[in-house]
């Protein structure tokens, strides 16, 4: 479980209402969560069960109605946000991998990782360096000045990867990061974000339909109608 004194994702008792009186829709209804630092956790559930809503809440990109998050140490909400610059908390504390990579057509590869670090202020060398350390970890440093339309799917989803880790969040929220992909390619974007978490030290929340990754998780959350409910995966480690 994660240490809420330490970087990783806690939350508690977290409920989000649409809409008031008879017409009002409880989305989530009192979730509770803990992702800990270097481990990399499954979201499952029905269309509708509220996990986008769950995300993101946890994205800092809606507001909850009740209950407490807590990244690491710092409380983020507590029936009221507790962060001035919610902007800046997603920027740097919280790394978003999607479906679809979204990398920026006109930028290379190198600066749509770098992007993130220059916008915090960095100096354009450092934040470039920063990149470039991780498309090399990430085996994609041969692709860096390469354009994104001249990827393949499986690079674009790496080098999204590369972007969600630049600023060293302690946390990603990834959604349906493999559902593009073919067995192998989705397995190996696992693999990375396993391996990533464990050398980061990052807290990794993967929401997924995905039947080829689910058995890659130790822990599952399962959500419906608004509630989760924990089981021990089969953390098969796929080589």
């Amino acid at each position: 479980m994660a240490d809420p004194q330490g970087y990783g994702i806690h939350i508690e008792g977290l409920k989000k209402r649409y809409g008031a009186g008879d017409t009002a829709v409880d989305a989530l209804r009192g979730v509770d969560m803990q992702v800990a630092p270097g481990e990399v956790v499954g979201l499952v559930g029905p269309s509708g069960s509220g996990k986008t809503t769950l995300l993101k809440c946890l994205g800092a990109v809606i507001e909850p109605t009740g209950g407490r998050m807590t990244l690491g140490s710092e409380v983020i909400y507590h029936d009221g946000w507790k962060i001035g610059d919610l902007r800046a908390l997603r920027r740097d504390k919280i790394g978003f991998v999607f479906q679809a990579p979204y990398l920026i057509p006109f930028l290379d590869v190198t600066d749509n990782v770098a992007l993130l670090p220059m916008l915090a202020g960095r100096p354009n060398a450092e934040s470039r360096q920063r990149a470039l350390e991780l498309l090399e970890a990430l085996d994609v440093a041969h692709r860096a000045k390469a354009m994104p339309s001249q990827l393949s799917g499986g690079e674009q989803q790496r080098v999204a990867i590369a972007r969600a880790l630049v600023n060293r969040p302690p946390v990603i929220l990834a959604d349906e990061p493999t559902a593009p992909l073919d067995s192998e390619r989705a397995l190996a974007v696992i693999r990375i974000l396993n391996r990533m978490a464990q050398q980061y030290q990052t807290a990794i929340i993967v929401v997924t339909h995905d039947e080829k990754i689910i058995p890659t998780f130790r822990r599952i959350y399962h959500i419906r109608d608004g509630q989760t409910h924990e089981e021990v995966g089969e953390g098969r480690n796929f080589k």
